[in-house]
């Protein structure tokens, strides 16, 4: 299974690159895309996810062909 995974904001600067193109051979959730692309990191409390451009959870399964995006908490005032 390909999934495509894109990092936005300031996870950009820190995986040092703005996307990645990740096979893997069996079924995968929004966290396990996370743990292979940081290097077995663990997915962190705050970090938002979107699967196919709709916010996801940790836990959703990943399909073939999905883009996964992960970025920081937006914030404003």
């Amino acid at each position: 299974m390909a999934v495509r995974v894109k990092y936005f904001g300031s996870l950009r600067e820190r995986m040092g690159r703005a996307e990645d193109c990740l096979t893997l051979e069996s079924e995968a959730t929004v966290a396990d895309i996370w743990a292979r692309a940081s290097n077995g990191q663990p997915m962190p409390v705050n970090l938002l996810a979107a699967v196919n451009l709709e916010y996801a959870q940790p836990g959703q399964a990943v399909a073939d062909g999905d883009e996964v995006a992960f970025f920081p908490p937006v914030t404003g005032g």
